[in-house]
């Protein structure tokens, strides 16, 4: 008996130092590069952040992430309308998150949207070299809800 529970508790360990490897790959401070959409229905991409969109993610290595991620060229909103817009150019999210191959998930705690509170964000990535490329799943993206299923292709660049 003790032997199954020292076998259990040693897998535990290796487990853990195998996704705290995993998470290593993505810690750091990683600024936005490019933010685009393809659109499910007509596979047609576009940058809907603008061309040169302004934003940070960074992972910490307790396990939290922090992203803010804006749009290109964002005025100071005058009205209630204009506050109102500025949520399309926005992505603001925290949470802790977990790191398995190329697969991170982020249990989102605040938000931007409160939508995204209590759910839990998965994105595929790829690292080639100081550049961190996400692709989300397909959905219906609260920044863009009228262009249908979308998924979000983003690229950072490691920040020094």
């Amino acid at each position: 008996m003790s032997r199954s529970i020292g076998f259990v508790f040693v897998a535990c360990l290796i487990a853990q130092a195998s996704f705290a490897d995993d998470r290593d790959k993505v810690v750091g401070t990683w600024k936005l590069v490019s933010y685009e959409i393809e659109v499910l229905a007509t596979g047609q991409k576009s940058p809907v952040m603008g061309e040169k969109p302004t934003g940070y993610a960074t992972f910490t290595p307790e396990g939290r992430v922090f992203f803010v991620l804006t749009g290109e060229a964002r005025k100071v909103a005058k009205t209630d309308q204009e506050r109102a817009e500025l949520l399309n150019t926005l992505v603001a999210y925290s949470g802790p998150y977990t790191v398995e191959g190329d697969k991170w998930t982020t249990n989102v705690e605040v938000a931007w949207n409160p939508e995204w509170v209590g759910t839990k964000q998965v994105r595929d990535f790829k690292l080639d070299g100081e550049r961190l490329m996400v692709l989300t799943p397909w959905r219906v993206m609260p920044n863009w809800a009228d262009k249908g299923m979308t998924r979000s292709i983003v690229t950072f660049e490691r920040s020094k």
